[in-house]
């Protein structure tokens, strides 16, 4: 007996010593990941490999060996006697939501892109949102105008949606290409405000709801609803509505605002005929062919953050994304 309460006894004391040193390794690597910096980093990959390694994929199943050991020497020996370098087509991807959070990474990528870029060269923005809230959008938006000014041409590339703020980014381009079946349009302003003023008065429960200045507050969540603020809410959307038609009538002077900036929506194939759109296809289809002869890179911003961050942003999202619609939104 003796033994076994020696052996428990030593057990006992390992295990302490083990719990003791993992929590001092844990404590060190959790000092360590605060000091840490978390850096920015641009990702950039060359398509074409990419787009050639899929090709070559099927052809070495089809080819015989000698085929095509010859095919892929030919093609480096023409790559090599190329004497003018290739123009350069940038690749961005913006999948919108209603904050278009993607913008802070967006605007990294076109910083990178305009200290490099020429206006032999392009940008493919393949644009993928149904619209949110009006100042992030207009900060979208500006973005690519950015690239606009500096002379480098903007293609927007719509492969499923564009409607009302994601159409704000893509108006910006130089030529809109869309899938058939991709929705496009929704030129109009929207504010979806709920309102439970009369709940509260039923239960006898009061707010109080102080603002200095008219039109502070002109529809609020808890507050009565006033025919006066009713109105200059309608107001402020009107005013917004044309400030949006006159944005899109800048870029695409060629539209009927009056048909085309009611709110409504239309599929490519529609849209094309009616202006909003210049040719119908897929980003793929796009890139293929601008792959045939122009090098293609495809610019990814990433910014590294800690868990926490990461959670805290997370929690702000879902917060925003459900008071957004108070303040309005394409």
């Amino acid at each position: 007996m003796e033994i076994l309460w020696t052996t428990l006894d030593f057990a006992l004391k390992g295990l302490i010593v083990f719990l003791v040193t993992a929590a001092s390794a844990a404590f060190v690597f959790a000092a360590a990941r605060r000091r840490r910096v978390h850096l920015p980093q641009l990702e950039v990959r060359a398509l074409n490999r990419r787009l050639d390694a899929l090709g070559d994929g099927l052809r070495s199943a089809m080819m015989d060996r000698k085929a095509y050991r010859a095919m892929v020497k030919q093609r480096r020996a023409e790559k090599a006697k190329a004497e003018k370098p290739k123009a350069k087509v940038y690749v961005l991807e913006f999948d919108g939501d209603i904050l278009a959070t993607q913008v802070e990474r967006m605007r990294e990528e076109v910083t990178a892109i305009v200290t490099v870029a020429t206006p032999d060269d392009e940008v493919v923005v393949k644009v993928e949102s149904g619209g949110g809230a009006v100042p992030h959008y207009g900060l979208a938006a500006a973005q690519l105008q950015r690239l606009r000014d500096r002379k480098i041409k903007v293609t927007a590339c719509i492969d499923r949606v564009a409607a009302s703020g994601g159409y704000l980014m893509a108006c910006v381009a130089d030529t809109i290409v869309a899938a058939p079946f991709a929705v496009i349009g929704s030129i109009g302003v929207v504010a979806q405000i709920p309102n439970v003023h009369r709940l509260l008065k039923k239960h006898d429960i009061d707010v109080e709801e102080i603002t200095a200045g008219k039109f502070k507050r002109t529809i609020s969540v808890v507050g009565e609803i006033t025919p006066q603020g009713r109105a200059k809410l309608k107001e402020q959307l009107e005013e917004t509505h044309v400030l949006f038609k006159d944005f899109v009538k800048q870029h695409r002077p060629q539209l009927d605002l009056e048909k085309v900036a009611t709110g409504e929506y239309w599929l490519a194939t529609t849209a094309k005929e009616l202006g909003l759109v210049d040719a119908l296809g897929t980003s793929d289809d796009y890139l293929l062919q601008r792959a045939k002869d122009a090098e293609v890179f495809k610019v990814t911003f990433r910014s590294e953050k800690p868990w926490r961050d990461r959670l805290g942003r997370f929690a702000a999202k879902a917060l925003l994304e459900w008071l957004v619609p108070l303040k309005g939104s394409y």
